[in-house]
């Protein structure tokens, strides 16, 4: 019996947006809720003591990559994630489904399970639901996923269905194999296939996961493709259980996502972003090593309250990042932390207050902006 629980506190009179509430072992968090991306224990170039500043309340770390390095029971040994990453708060772990579709070399995917190459040494690995389960456990997660398969945005019909149902029963096996409190969340399916998907939903919201979470989007598809299998499998999802959209995205997508009734979320673009010196603001992009901004006095963005825009010019961000300093990635990454965790929080009182739709209005074509060249 899991220690999850989860409660819908607000519901938009407009859209299908919620606001709520969930409560792990550890604490709880607010949805809509932006889950930093701490892949092997760490969100890159932030300590957990800034990361608690940025208003995040809880964060992913990845099954597949701590199951390579340093191995999961050497992560038990070190007390457990949480524990060995000092973070106090929530925490939620990916299966592992999608490293393997996209890093592993040579796998074969059986009923069992999968078989793989790792892409650190090639060494072989074996992964099946059972497996995954016992790692996550092992890992402390507050929030635990089901293993998958993630067919790519191309794969046929057939194809999708056939991967769909074995999803499902790798997900119930998943169900049988927990022997802890933790969460446990399924994950949709269906490939680009609106009547796949909504079915895949409609057999997983069946059986008692904690919550449900939507795979294999933001791959690649066009915008109008995502939106339309989005809409596909929240549909038949109960109100009850938490909706996880995993592995997105822009800012724009997220609001977008939450008009559509989606409670959490993740991607890696914030910290990759801000390593690269893309920069996210209420004006749209920036790209920081442009050389417009090499005398720059102003602030990042105006309107931001974040340690990076209080403190330092758009001038002195671009000489940091030109110059190859880990300072500027840090601060770049910082700030986009920030400023995701300001677009949930605000979209969390928009929906409160019963105006998401003008705040879409107010804000959705300017945060779209992209970055010039």
């Amino acid at each position: 019996m899991s220690v999850y629980q989860f409660q819908v506190l607000h519901k938009d009179k407009d859209s299908d947006a919620r606001r709520g509430q969930a409560h792990t072992a550890r604490g709880s968090y607010e949805t809509p809720a932006f889950m930093p991306v701490g892949t092997v224990g760490s969100v890159k170039g932030i300590p957990p003591w800034e990361l608690e500043q940025t208003g995040a309340q809880v964060v992913l770390s990845n099954t597949y990559h701590l199951f390579l390095r340093p191995g999961h029971e050497v992560v038990g040994q070190l007390g457990g994630l949480h524990k060995m990453m000092d973070w106090p708060h929530s925490i939620l772990t990916d299966s592992g489904g999608y490293q393997v579709f996209s890093l592993a070399k040579l796998r074969k995917i059986t009923e069992e399970g999968v078989t793989f190459r790792s892409h650190i040494d090639g060494a072989l690995c074996e992964l099946s639901p059972e497996k995954a389960v016992e790692i996550q456990e092992t890992l402390g997660s507050d929030i635990m996923m089901v293993l998958d398969e993630c067919p790519d945005k191309d794969r046929d019909e057939e194809y999708c269905a056939r991967s769909m149902d074995m999803t499902t029963r790798w997900a119930l096996r998943c169900l049988e194999a927990r022997r802890s409190e933790n969460a446990l969340f399924a994950i949709t399916q269906g490939g680009m296939h609106t009547h796949l998907r909504e079915q895949h939903a409609r057999e997983l919201a069946l059986h008692p996961f904690d919550g449900m979470a939507i795979g294999v989007l933001s791959v690649g598809e066009s915008k109008g493709m995502m939106d339309e299998m989005l809409h596909a499998s929240i549909s038949p999802l109960p109100e009850d259980k938490p909706r996880y959209f995993m592995g997105v995205g822009r800012p724009g997508d997220i609001m977008r996502a939450v008009a559509r009734g989606v409670d959490m979320f993740d991607c890696v673009l914030p910290t990759r972003s801000g390593r690269t010196g893309l920069l996210f603001t209420w004006d749209g992009e920036r790209q920081i090593k442009q050389a417009r901004y090499k005398v720059d006095t102003s602030p990042l963005d105006p309107t931001c309250d974040c340690p990076t825009c209080r403190r330092f010019s758009r001038g002195y961000l671009r000489h940091l990042f030109v110059s190859g300093e880990m300072l500027g990635p840090i601060l770049n990454t910082l700030h986009n932390l920030y400023f995701y965790q300001r677009v949930m929080r605000e979209l969390r009182e928009a929906i409160a207050e019963d105006r998401l739709r003008a705040y879409l209005g107010d804000n959705l074509e300017r945060i779209d902006r992209k970055a010039e060249e």
